[in-house]
């Protein structure tokens, strides 16, 4: 009997086609070591996105790949993740204790962005990743009714403020400074300042990914995000319907203007299901989303349905993710957490924090 090589166990592992990344384990660099002794071979996989939730399933495809090996007896697999800073627009100046933010915007109100946002904030901590969310709709904050947060943030020295903690997650809004049903009358620049204050004074601890809640539309506070704040990347979100369709292409089309790049569209209140009979109906509209994901040529990262479990969840604090872990809707949400942090796992990485700082003094 031969003994395996180790160019046959890539190739092995070639053959297996990551759903998430699109491509295969070893041509995306995840596959840091492999071990052969006698029969028996070590795997070792490290991924660029969480994927807490689907480790098992990718460890027992991976070893019966390699087990397929004529003169394999025994394959052990080990997976584990390591996220990385990825580039975001040129000189712009990272965000101490944040490694990546990820905007979440809409072109239009009421499409369900918030209620997006904080599940995929709870999806990706669920996937084994540091998550914070940002609230930056300055006008009509949700997310700390949606994460049945009521207190404010404390200060250590004055000038900083602790992120609010539910759930696992770290956050931060202008909600929790002010009461909930004050109206903030602001004009634009004082409300952009705000949200510079709420980014770049809040002491984020070692964050894998802040999720930003954007206002709706592409006003100042996107411009703001785009000429001020390090952004990996972007997600729209957006139903089926036409209207929505419509604007929602303004919000994508604003985020190539500024370079930051689309990880993909979620369309929301894809299909209802009755809960009585249990038959489907697409009320508003089917299949936008796809369409308008293969008209500018990014991915459909997936479809939530229209269920009244949602919109409870969020109204008393307890969002989807977290109210019903082993649900189908749950199940969605980190799903589609998985395939956005694969696709920025896929973009350029930022070494600026690996080079010294040089400093020229004149003696």
């Amino acid at each position: 009997m031969a003994d395996v090589s180790q160019t046959q166990v890539e190739e092995a592992l070639k053959t297996y086609i990551d759903p998430y990344l699109e491509t295969d384990l070893v041509s995306a660099k995840a596959i840091k070591d492999i071990k052969i002794d006698g029969d028996k071979v070590t795997v070792d996989v490290v991924l660029g996105y969480p994927a807490d939730g689907f480790k098992a399933e990718l460890g027992a495809k991976l070893k019966e790949k390699v087990e397929a090996l004529d003169g394999i007896a025994e394959a052990s697999v080990n997976i584990s993740h390591k996220i990385e800073v990825h580039a975001a627009q040129k000189g712009v100046n990272s965000i101490p204790g944040v490694k990546n933010i990820i905007a979440v915007a809409s072109g239009k109100g009421g499409v369900g962005k918030s209620t997006t946002s904080v599940n995929l904030a709870l999806a990706l901590s669920a996937e084994g990743a540091t998550v914070g969310i940002l609230d930056a709709d300055i006008y009509g904050p949700s997310q700390p009714r949606m994460l049945g947060v009521h207190q404010q943030p404390e200060s250590s020295d004055g000038k900083s403020l602790e992120p609010l903690n539910s759930y696992h997650i770290q956050s931060m809004s202008i909600g929790y400074l002010i009461d909930e049903e004050t109206p903030m009358i602001w004009r634009g620049p004082m409300v952009t300042q705000a949200l510079e204050q709420l980014l770049n004074d809040t002491k984020w601890k070692d964050v894998d990914y802040l999720i930003i809640d954007l206002p709706p539309g592409t006003g100042d506070t996107q411009l703001t995000l785009a000429q001020k704040v390090p952004v990996s990347g972007a997600v729209i979100v957006t139903t089926p319907q036409d209207i929505a369709l419509l604007d929602a292409r303004k919000g994508l089309k604003m985020f190539e203007k500024v370079e930051v790049p689309v990880l993909g569209i979620i369309e929301n209140m894809s299909i209802h299901i009755c809960s009585s009979c249990g038959h489907e109906e697409h009320i508003f509209g089917a299949g936008g989303g796809e369409r308008m994901a293969e008209q500018h040529n990014v991915d459909l990262l997936g479809a939530l349905p229209l269920d009244m479990s949602i919109r409870e969840g969020t109204d008393v604090g307890k969002p989807t993710v977290v109210a019903d872990p082993e649900g189908r809707i749950a199940q969605i949400y980190r799903d589609i957490a998985r395939r956005m942090a694969a696709k920025l796992s896929l973009k350029a990485k930022d070494f600026s924090g690996s080079f010294p700082k040089i400093v020229i003094q004149n003696n």
